[in-house]
C-alpha cells in the first residue's frame, strides 16, 4: 500500500450504497432540524459541522489531495474571531482544522504501518527541527503559563507536520513541488487582487489604507508583504530552470508582475529590505563567492555592528523622516529611530525581550508568553505613542529575540540551526551537484527562505498559517530534492528508488 497511500483513495461508488443514501438523508434532516433550533437561540457554531466532516473525509480519502487543497486555501483562510468576534480562542479557518485532522491521521498511520522514509528522519535538517520542537516542549513544561505554551506548541506542531513531514512525502513526485508553488501563488493572487482593489478605491498612494487593505485574509500589511516576497522570488526564479510552454510563461509573468505590484503598494519596509537582501545574495552566488566567505563576512559585520552601535545610533537619530505615502520618503524612514513610532516601538519590544532573557536566560518564560509578559519589562524612556502599559500590542517583532525571551538561549540557537542546515543543504546541492536536474529550483527556494530570514530580524509571523506554509514548505522541498533527487551516484539513485518502492506513493 505504501506510506499512507497518498495518491490512492476509496472509490466513491463503494461508499454510496442504497442504505448509505438513506442514512445520509436521515442525518441530513436531523442536522437541519438541530441547526435551525440552535440558530434560533443564536448559537451558530454547529454550521461548521458539515465543513469538518468534509475535511475528515478528504483526509482519509487522500493525504496528497488534502495537502494540495490546504496549500491553496492557506492565503484565503480567515481567523475564527473575524466570524465570531466574542470567542476567547482563535483558529484560522478552514486551514487549521484541516491541519489538525491531517496531523492526527499522519501520526495514526505512522504508528500503524511504520513506513515513513528513514532517509528523511535521519536528515540533519529533520533532526534539527525535532530538536527545535523538543526544546519548545521542555520550555513549555517550565513555562510561567503552561496552558498558553502548550497551545502554542501544538499549533507549531501541526504547521510542521503538515508543511514539512507530510509535504516531503508528497514532494517525492517533483511535479507536486510545482503544484505546491502554483497553488499557493494562485491563492495569494486572489488576495493581492482583493487587496489592490481595496487600495485603489481608497487611493493607490494611500499608505495608511494599505495597512488594512488585505483584511480579513491578512491582519496587517507587514505579514502580507513578507509572504508576497517569499513566493514571488520562487515563482520568478523557477522560470529559467524549467521548460514551460509559451502560455505558461505568460501566466507566470502576469503573476510575478501582480505580486511585485502588491509588494510595492503593501508599504512594508521590512518586505522591501528582505527582497533586496535575497537579490544581493543571488548576485554574490552568481559571482561564485563561496558560502563560507559570505558567512564569515556576515559574522564580521555583526561584530562591527555591536562594537560600533553607539556611533551608528547617533547617526541614525539624525534621520527624522517618518513613514509616508511618498514611496521615496517611506524608504528613507526605514532608518529613522528618532521620531518614527513604528521603528521606535520595535526597539521597545526588542529591549523588553532582552530584559526578559536576562531574567530567565536558559528556559525562558515559555513559548507564546511574550505578549503576556513584556509589559512589565518596558522602560518608560523607550515607550512610544503606540505603546500600552498593559502590553497588549502583540509579539517581540523578531523571529530571533522572541524565542530568546520565551525559550532561552537554546530556543534561538535551535531556530538558527534549522535555518543554517536548510541553507547549507540547498547551497551544497547547488554548488556540488552541477548535473542535478533541480539545481536551480533548490537555489530559488533557498532565496525565498533567505528573504524571510532577513524579514525575521524585524517581524515574526511563523505563528500564522500564511508564513508557515511557504517557510516549512520550502524546507520540505529542500529535503525532498536532496533525498529523492540528489543525483550523486548510481548507488544513491538505486537506494532512493528502492526506498520509493518500499514506501509507495
Amino acid at each position: 500500500m505504501g506510506f499512507f497511500s497518498l495518491s490512492k483513495g476509496v472509490p466513491p461508488g463503494k461508499i454510496l450504497q442504497d442504505k448509505s443514501l438513506l442514512w445520509l438523508f436521515f442525518f441530513s434532516v436531523l442536522f437541519i432540524a438541530a441547526n435551525s433550533l440552535l440558530m434560533h437561540f443564536e448559537i451558530y457554531y454547529f454550521n461548521l459541522l458539515p465543513l469538518a466532516l468534509i475535511l475528515v473525509w478528504l483526509c482519509f480519502y487522500s493525504l496528497e489531495i488534502s495537502f494540495l487543497v490546504l496549500v491553496f486555501l492557506v492565503p484565503l483562510s480567515i481567523q475564527l474571531k473575524e466570524i465570531f468576534p466574542g470567542l476567547e480562542f482563535n483558529l484560522y479557518l478552514p486551514t487549521e482544522p484541516l491541519m489538525l485532522i491531517m496531523t492526527f491521521i499522519f501520526i495514526f498511520k505512522l504508528l500503524l504501518d511504520k513506513t515513513y522514509p528513514r532517509a528523511i528522519l535521519k536528515h540533519p535538517l529533520t533532526l534539527a527541527i525535532l530538536f527545535y520542537i523538543g526544546w519548545m516542549f521542555i520550555t513549555s513544561i517550565s513555562s510561567t503559563t503552561p496552558l498558553v505554551s502548550f497551545k502554542y506548541l501544538i499549533s507549531r506542531i501541526w504547521f510542521i507536520v503538515s508543511f514539512y513531514f507530510i509535504a516531503i512525502v508528497v514532494f517525492k513526485k517533483p511535479s507536486n513541488i510545482y503544484r505546491f508553488l502554483f497553488l499557493f501563488a494562485g491563492g495569494m493572487s486572489v488576495v493581492v487582487i482583493y487587496s489592490m482593489s481595496n487600495l485603489i478605491q481608497a487611493g493607490l498612494f494611500n499608505q495608511p489604507a494599505a495597512h488594512g487593505a488585505s483584511a480579513p485574509f491578512f491582519s496587517d500589511h507587514t505579514s502580507f508583504g513578507a509572504v508576497i516576497t517569499m513566493i514571488v522570488i520562487v515563482i520568478a526564479g523557477i522560470l529559467p530552470g524549467k521548460n514551460f510552454n509559451g502560455k505558461q510563461k505568460i501566466w507566470i509573468w502576469i503573476m510575478v508582475l501582480l505580486f511585485l505590484f502588491g509588494l510595492i503598494f503593501s508599504y512594508s519596509r521590512a518586505a522591501w529590505i528582505s527582497m533586496l537582501a535575497a537579490i544581493g545574495v543571488l548576485i554574490l552566488i552568481k559571482l561564485k563567492i563561496k558560502p563560507f566567505f559570505l558567512l564569515s563576512v556576515t559574522i564580521l559585520a555583526g561584530v562591527i555592528l555591536v562594537f560600533s552601535w553607539t556611533e551608528i545610533e547617533m547617526k541614525l537619530e539624525e534621520n527624522r523622516q517618518d513613514s509616508s505615502t511618498n514611496i521615496a520618503h517611506h524608504v528613507q524612514s526605514i532608518s529613522n529611530i528618532s521620531s518614527d513610532a513604528s521603528n521606535l516601538e520595535r526597539i521597545n519590544r526588542w529591549k523588553a525581550a532582552l530584559a526578559m532573557f536576562k531574567q530567565k536566560p536558559f528556559f525562558g518564560w515559555g513559548p507564546g508568553t511574550y505578549m503576556f509578559e513584556y509589559a512589565a519589562w518596558q522602560s518608560s524612556k523607550d515607550k512610544t505613542i503606540i505603546s500600552t502599559n498593559f502590553g497588549t500590542m502583540g509579539t517581540a517583532h523578531s523571529e530571533y529575540l522572541g524565542p530568546l525571551s520565551e525559550s532561552g538561549v537554546l530556543g534561538t540557537i535551535s531556530f538558527l540551526l534549522v535555518l543554517f542546515l536548510a541553507l547549507h543543504t540547498s547551497f551544497s546541492y547547488y554548488f556540488k551537484k552541477p548535473e542535478a536536474p533541480y539545481r536551480w529550483l533548490m537555489l530559488t527556494v533557498s532565496l525565498g527562505l533567505i528573504s524571510y530570514a532577513f524579514h525575521g530580524l524585524l517581524n515574526n509571523f511563523l505563528d500564522t498559517d500564511k508564513a508557515s506554509a511557504p517557510f516549512w514548505g520550502f524546507m520540505a522541498i529542500i529535503v525532498a530534492l536532496d533525498v529523492f533527487q540528489g543525483g550523486n551516484s548510481q548507488r544513491e539513485r538505486l537506494n532512493n528508488n528502492s526506498e520509493s518502492r518500499s514506501t509507495g506513493s
